[in-house]
């Protein structure tokens, strides 16, 4: 028998910048999707998905011609194929978990994460098999092979853990700060997000207008782009793109500030609230992410006293995030359900995805 965890992921700063190769902050959660594989003495994988009733059977030995629209689980065995993680043997697979679906806490990358994971331990690689590895694979399966608008934070945060300062660009490189993060709540709406769709308008319509912005200035980088200096770029910006390039410059500057909160040995707790506002302006007023449901779980979190509080994932549904005191955190729930969330509780920072038992 063989377990594999994988814990969803809340994103902290930089929701929309990871497709821009800007830094992402972000943290795994200590609620999970479970993968249980026992062998089964045949040469195919029989997987049950309990929780959305599915079930499918995948034939270990035959070829990977054709890939439907988002098949993570045939991407992920057609990648470690060439990763040299080759299945001989046959097992008995079950999927669950108590991560809610479409609810921007990244239960599908968790999915791949964990099926990755026991690929992995059940058959081996052609490199040392580590954290990292395992969110690069989950990454590829998810993101490149389906040629799909996303980036690498959720399969990244899952993967390594804790929380986690990512930067993406070609210079990739992440820095993971294990300390946990006090009064963290997670409110669900109950309203399915959107994501390839939203994802792919808010991509091309930065990058357009980012590109106006290099049609001009030569050298200009939005990772160097300073907000002092946004009036001299927005002259190069049709009007109806101002809002993108303005929220991209804008989130990088708040990610910046929240990374030197949390390089600090005591978190300012307060302070990272405070940030959590920032940044959830920018998407609800100028990238215009947010359902009216999200708005009154905002506003009802705090009012009940929370520091900070902003939506999760994607946007226009799915949940948000809230940073609260500690003698509020129970107040802050009740009013989050008051507003019209489906539920809210408290989460924990986990480390990760692990294999339990082999």
């Amino acid at each position: 028998m063989i377990i594999s965890i994988a814990p969803g992921r809340t994103c902290l700063f930089g929701d929309h910048q990871d497709y821009l190769g800007l830094p992402i902050i972000a943290c795994a959660i200590d609620r999970y999707i479970r993968l249980t594989a026992i062998e089964n003495g045949l040469i195919l994988f029989d997987i049950k998905m309990p929780d959305i009733k599915k079930q499918r059977i995948i034939n270990i030995e035959e070829e990977i011609v054709y890939l439907d629209k988002n098949d993570h689980i045939l991407s992920s065995l057609r990648i470690l194929r060439r990763y040299g993680c080759i299945p001989d043997k046959g097992y008995d697979i079950t999927i669950t978990g108590n991560l809610p679906i479409n609810a921007g806490v990244s239960s599908s990358s968790a999915v791949v994460v964990a099926w990755v994971n026991f690929l992995l331990k059940a058959f081996g690689a052609n490199k040392p098999i580590t954290q990292e590895l395992v969110g690069q694979i989950a990454y590829e399966a998810e993101v490149l092979e389906h040629n799909s608008p996303g980036g690498k934070m959720d399969q990244y945060s899952i993967g390594l853990g804790n929380i986690l300062y990512l930067e993406t660009g070609s210079h990739f490189s992440y820095e993971v700060f294990r300390k946990p993060l006090p009064g963290l709540i997670i409110g669900e709406s109950g309203v399915p997000k959107e994501t390839i769709g939203l994802l792919q308008e808010l991509r091309e319509n930065t990058w357009s207008a980012i590109y106006k912005v290099m049609d001009e200035i030569k050298d200009f980088d939005i990772k160097m782009a300073k907000i002092e200096d946004l009036e001299t770029y927005l002259k190069f910006v049709p009007e109806n793109l101002h809002s993108y390039l303005i929220a991209a410059i804008n989130n990088h500057e708040i990610t910046k500030k929240a990374l030197l909160e949390f390089k600090k040995p005591i978190l300012d707790i307060k302070k990272i609230g405070d940030l959590m506002n920032a940044h959830h302006d920018v998407l609800k007023n100028l990238l215009k992410i947010t359902v009216p449901k999200i708005d009154d779980m905002i506003d009802a979190s705090l009012e009940a006293g929370a520091y900070g509080a902003k939506i999760v994932g994607s946007g226009r549904g799915g949940s948000i995030a809230v940073i609260a005191p500690p003698d509020k955190e129970e107040a802050i729930i009740q009013n989050i359900k008051l507003a019209g969330g489906i539920d809210a509780y408290k989460v924990a920072v986990d480390p990760g995805a692990r294999i339990l038992k082999s």
